[in-house]
């Protein structure tokens, strides 16, 4: 039974959280209405996954709480010492670069995710701490675990499987993201090796989501420089009067944020040549409807 359940979260992990999760990233980057709802999804799909890790661990004779790392660390007094100061560290770092406004490395992966308003916030506060919790029981506790003692492969195997599968669940944030999430899992793990308990990975893994959503600055959105103006009012054959005083133009013109355009061919009798006037584009949106005599 235990071998089954393994089987399916492995395959569900590897697979079909990667896949669903892409796509709702991608409509919440369409529809920040969605926010909420898909918050609250990912939530409830992360603690649905650390109790299906725990009751894989309850029904299996070869693993237990402690084989995935939940105990305290051999020594505490050090792994406490070393949260403070992540803690101090994180927050600290996290201030300045929200209060300078200074991108962090790879944010545009999950710039959707940052929140905009106070309940988003608190709903980032909460994804990010069952993002610690879970993700580092289901990946670096029972998936180490499990391919060791139910697939019977050596430590460092199982650890870079493990590692692989949690990069993969990040397929959201695409490959540049990807290779963040593979450097910071790949920490978290060693950490895990080295203090025997999940306790350090968990907090610093909420510290590093904590100041990835809560203190970093939102990108600035590019846009079009305002009452930029491309090729405006162009008269082909450098306003030269053909045939009898026939003008061809072409106008294309960009409006701060929303660029409309308007393509102008026109043939235009006129009659007196200095009736030919500038059109003044305003900063706003600029629509050109038709030729100017």
């Amino acid at each position: 039974m235990s071998l089954v359940l393994f089987a399916l979260l492995v395959v569900h992990l590897a697979v079909v959280s990667p896949l669903l999760g892409r796509r709702s990233y991608a409509a919440l980057r369409e529809d920040r209405r969605l926010y909420t709802r898909m918050s609250l999804v990912w939530i409830a799909e992360l603690w649905a996954l650390a109790l299906v890790a725990l009751a894989i661990v309850g029904l299996s004779p070869d693993l237990d709480i402690a084989g995935i790392g939940l105990v305290p660390a051999e020594d505490l007094s050090t792994v406490l010492g070393m949260i403070v100061g992540a803690t101090v560290v994180a927050v600290a770092v996290g201030l300045v670069t929200r209060l300078k406004k200074i991108a962090v490395s790879g944010q545009a992966a999950f710039e959707a995710l940052i929140p905009r308003t106070a309940a988003q916030r608190w709903l980032a506060l909460a994804l990010a701490i069952s993002a610690g919790v879970c993700e580092e029981i289901v990946y670096r506790g029972l998936l180490i675990s499990g391919f060791m003692s139910i697939f019977d492969v050596p430590r460092p195997v199982a650890a870079g499987l493990a590692l692989a599968i949690f990069t993969v669940g990040h397929l959201y944030q695409g490959w540049k993201g990807m290779v963040m999430v593979t450097l910071a899992g790949f920490s978290l793990t060693m950490l895990y090796f080295s203090t025997g308990s999940l306790l350090l990975p968990i907090v610093l893994h909420i510290l590093i989501d904590v100041r990835s959503l809560l203190l970093t600055p939102r990108l600035a959105p590019t846009s079009e420089s305002a009452g930029t103006v491309e090729s405006a009012g162009t008269v082909e054959s450098a306003g030269t009067v053909e045939s009898a005083g026939t003008v061809e133009s072409a106008g294309t013109v960009e409006s701060a944020g929303t660029v409309e355009s308007s393509q102008i061919t026109e043939s235009t009798q006129i009659t007196e040549p200095s009736q030919i006037t500038e059109r003044s584009v305003s900063a706003g949106d600029a629509r050109i409807a038709g030729s100017g005599r």
